[in-house]
């Protein structure tokens, strides 16, 4: 039997990312504001916490925040190529479809409300956040049933006006709050990526990749339902339950990063569409590859993030901002233009 080629082809592909972001994380691990020996970290863990800063600040700070980091690229990258598969169109992603916004608006509650009691791997921040993605997912799609039947355009209009409205809510509620609730409220809205413990690492990690996992299985639909309805049932895909469930999916392993880091925009836009400008539309390949080069993208936006101002770290969705918002303007006018693959 002749081996297939093409799967041969798609695998040296995604492999080649995978290096890039094994390396970049090696190398990340060693940039900041305080320098690392690598032979000090190779004396391994000292009998006495802190005689061996070195090793403590690489295995127990930056190594968790880095594998944190690029989690939560893969999960937003994820997500915004399937969004953009789901609705047809290249401007999708979770963060301007207002799922990053609920999410928000279920921190601020929490933080507001002085609710506070703790979970397994997660907090009353988590709950309320993942909460308040799932609710936008929820809400989106029953306005785009009634409205429209699920047409995409429907769904995008609908995800675009709850986002507006919940940003409205969030900025009120953020005006009404005191000083020291205001201060922590900011900093999660601008995304901002801490270290965590190593149960929510385990547990974030396990939640991300079994839902990134299950929405790779669904790539040939993906692939069908970027030709439209129509075309996609006449190749046998169920639109209507295809949708529902990379919705489902999407809205989950959003929900759980933004729970961790806050609101960080334009992964899910700039990564996609650049990965689909070099490989091609085919999510067999697309959303591997944008999972893995989201996850580079994140980790050196936090590198760049803790390490540019010296102590003072920077929330890492102002690097992700700055780099997006140009993007997101090109995007835009060639989408106006009817240039894009959109039909």
């Amino acid at each position: 039997m002749l081996p297939d080629t093409n799967l041969t082809k798609r695998t040296i592909k995604i492999l080649i990312p995978l290096a890039a972001l094994i390396a970049v994380m090696c190398l990340c691990a060693f940039i900041g504001t305080e320098k690392i020996s690598l032979k000090k970290v190779l004396e391994g863990p000292a009998q006495i916490a802190g005689d061996n800063i070195d090793y403590e600040i690489l295995i127990g700070v930056r190594i968790p925040r880095i594998i944190l980091a690029a989690l939560i690229g893969i999960a937003l990258a994820t997500a915004g190529a399937v969004l953009q598969a789901v609705l047809r169109n290249p401007l999708a992603e979770p963060y301007i479809l207002g799922i990053s916004s609920g999410a928000g608006l279920g921190v601020i509650t929490a933080i507001l409300s002085g609710l506070s009691f703790s979970f397994w791997a997660g907090s009353t921040i988590t709950l309320f956040a993942f909460a308040g993605s799932i609710f936008t997912v929820w809400l989106v799609w029953l306005i785009g049933y009634f409205a429209g039947r699920f047409h995409v355009t429907t769904l995008l209009l609908a995800g675009v006006v709850v986002n507006a409205f919940f940003s409205a809510v969030i900025m009120f509620l953020t005006s009404i709050a005191k000083s020291r609730q205001l201060r922590a409220t900011i900093l999660w809205l601008m995304g901002n990526i801490t270290e965590k413990s190593a149960d929510v690492l385990w547990f974030s990690g396990i939640s991300i990749l079994a839902g990134v996992f299950c929405l790779f299985t669904l790539a040939h639909k993906l692939n069908a339902l970027s030709l439209g309805d129509n075309e996609a049932k006449g190749l046998g895909v169920n639109t209507t339950k295809t949708k529902m469930a990379a919705f489902a999916l999407t809205a989950f392993i959003t929900a759980v990063a933004v729970s961790l880091s806050g609101l960080i925009g334009f992964v899910g836009l700039i990564v996609p569409h650049a990965v689909r400008l070099i490989v091609g539309p085919d999510h067999r390949q697309l959303l591997p590859i944008s999972a893995l080069t989201g996850a580079i993208f994140l980790v050196i936006a936090d590198t760049i993030a803790r390490s540019i101002f010296g102590q003072e770290q920077l929330p890492v969705g102002v690097i992700t901002a700055i780099a997006g918002g140009p993007f997101f303007l090109i995007l835009l006018a060639k989408y106006s233009r009817k240039i894009s693959w959109v039909k």
